[in-house]
């Protein structure tokens, strides 16, 4: 290149490409990053000398795009992308090895190549705060919902304690003085299902934070053993197999017994009612050097991918109406959560689900 207008050219084809490459970046959709990307890539493969052979690789993040023709032999430039002065990445232009070198580049296209980078680097991060903005936000209104859920919650407890106590009170007082078998039988359905409407409000209670806990120092293994029997008939009728694994017999912690029993119930309940008939519960007890993990796995058919971040949201349920409250897991959640612990489900092999719940070891 030694003419003035073989040089101007090469100037107006690097303006040129500074220009589309800002214009792409402006009007970015940042939920179709890697499009954005491409259209970058195109750009710098015609900004260059040798625009017929050039190629172009860029890579940021866990994005990768190409030009059709790029191969790893060629003699490139490269220039880092940096987020929030982090490496995250680097753009590569090159040409083909058998027939150039890199004195075949110009300086002004290093430079031009260092410019693009930086302007990458600065589209992720603007993307990235935009994210981040948009998962605050979603917390502080789930949050505000939690919190004026919790207060109708409360509110609706305890005025539904007193009515079920008196008809429980009363029910009970009515089966003494009846001599008519059927209607004590009445009588009976009356008290069981007024006992079963104390539990959902025992439940409410929990997630609205108004039973206060009782934390003492209790050995866990006992506490599931105890579940496990309770459960016995349940996993009678679906013909379940229960597999336990317990580290250490003599594992302790800091817990509330009752809510701690209200965990292994609501999991391993859980875990009962997913499960085809004859498959396989397992439950481990984990003894490791700071925490105690229980796992509790199934072979149902797993939660799907859409509904995983739900889980644990309150009164969401899939099963059918009229045989779960929603409340479980939620209520799961905030007792493990007030134990400085924490839990998480992940997919079992070959199918099913897994939750490990996690306990910090006693000092």
């Amino acid at each position: 290149m030694n003419t003035v207008e073989a040089k101007l050219k090469e100037r107006v084809k690097e303006l040129t490409c500074l220009y589309e490459v800002t214009s792409i970046i402006v009007n970015a959709d940042y939920d179709q990053i890697e499009a954005t990307l491409e259209a970058i890539v195109y750009c710098l493969k015609r900004a260059w000398q040798f625009e017929e052979v050039t190629e172009v690789f860029l890579k940021v993040g866990k994005c990768t795009v190409k030009t059709d023709d790029y191969k790893p032999t060629m003699v490139c430039l490269s220039s880092k992308i940096k987020v929030f002065n982090k490496l995250e990445g680097e753009v590569l232009v090159g040409y083909p090895s058998d027939k150039y070198s890199l004195d075949d580049f110009l300086v002004e296209e290093q430079t031009l190549l260092n410019n693009v980078a930086l302007d990458i680097g600065n589209l992720i991060e603007r993307k990235q705060i935009r994210d981040s903005e948009a998962l605050t936000r979603r917390q502080i209104e789930r949050a505000d919902r939690l919190h004026i859920l919790g207060e109708i919650t409360a509110g609706i407890a305890h005025e539904l304690n007193t009515p079920l106590a008196n008809i429980l009170g009363f029910a009970e007082l009515l089966a003494e003085k009846m001599t008519d078998q059927q209607a004590v039988r009445d009588l009976e359905k009356i008290m069981d299902n007024a006992i079963f409407s104390r539990e959902i409000v025992k439940k409410l209670m929990f997630f609205a934070c108004e039973m206060p806990q009782e934390m003492q120092r209790v050995k866990l293994i006992p506490i599931v053993t105890n579940v496990i029997k309770l459960l016995a008939p349940s996993l009678r009728d679906k013909k379940l197999k229960l597999v336990t694994t317990f580290e250490n017999e003599d594992l302790e912690l800091k817990a509330d017994t009752v809510q701690l029993t209200q965990v292994m119930f609501n999991l391993i309940m859980n875990a009962i009612y997913y499960s085809p008939e004859n498959g396989t519960i397992t439950v481990k007890v984990l003894d490791t050097e700071s925490h105690i993990l229980l796992k509790i796995a199934d072979q149902g058919d797993g939660i799907p991918t859409k509904l995983e971040d739900k889980v644990f949201e309150p009164f969401f349920t899939t099963k059918p109406i009229g045989e779960g409250t929603g409340l479980g897991l939620s209520v799961v959640h905030g007792i493990i959560t007030s134990h400085k612990g924490s839990i998480e489900h992940s997919k079992n092999t070959p199918k099913g689900t897994i939750f490990t719940v996690d306990f910090p070891k006693l000092n």
